[in-house]
């Protein structure tokens, strides 16, 4: 029988200890994107998740002092342009690497203007066009939850993914392959 041994933590998690946590888990790359005609903005975030099939609907999470987030409360709808692996240079630029700051972001790549009058990146993995159901205030962050209302989409199968720190290319078809490899042990071969 397994014993159930206590979990004691720290009741002060500190932020340098949390944030290195979390950096031990893997996260889709995305750009958030907001705003309409030349007052745009946009930040890269790993923290969009699925939250319904029916109707679509979506989770990301937004630093409420992000020049995006009073962009999505005031005009109700974002952008989520998950990124595929060559596109790093747009997901550092959305994270401010260069200084750049709103329209300027947009700089150097293809968009087009949602229904919503969103910015979608062309060439992304997936665009998808959201209207904001809800935002949950929760300490330094929003909890934006948005009905999904249009999606263009790519045959390109590289994701870009954010993991310790780093950026990390994901391809389907070639890190499938290697994970049987290493994964699943031979016939015959004894596991240890």
């Amino acid at each position: 029988m397994n014993a159930i041994l206590p979990f004691v933590t720290d009741p002060a998690v500190s932020a340098t200890d949390f944030r290195g946590a979390m950096r031990h888990l893997t996260g889709g790359v995305s750009v958030i994107t907001a705003g309409r005609g030349r007052d745009i903005t946009g930040m890269t975030v790993t923290s969009v998740t699925s939250l319904s099939v029916d109707p679509p609907t979506l989770i990301v999470s937004v630093n409420r002092d992000a020049s995006s987030f009073p962009l999505i409360r005031r005009l109700g709808a974002f952008g989520v342009n998950i990124l595929h692996a060559d596109q790093i240079d747009i997901a550092e630029r959305f994270a401010g690497k260069g200084g750049l700051k709103g329209a300027d972001r947009f700089a150097g790549a293809d968009w087009i203007t949602s229904v919503s009058g969103v910015p979608l990146l062309v060439g992304a993995l997936a665009a998808l066009d959201c209207e904001v159901e809800e935002i949950v205030e929760r300490h330094s962050h929003g909890i934006v939850i948005g009905r999904v209302r249009d999606i263009k989409s790519t045959t390109r199968s590289a994701a870009l993914a954010y993991w310790h720190g780093q950026y990390v290319a994901v391809d389907q078809d070639e890190d499938a392959a290697r994970l049987v490899e290493v994964s699943v042990p031979a016939r015959g071969r004894r596991v240890v």
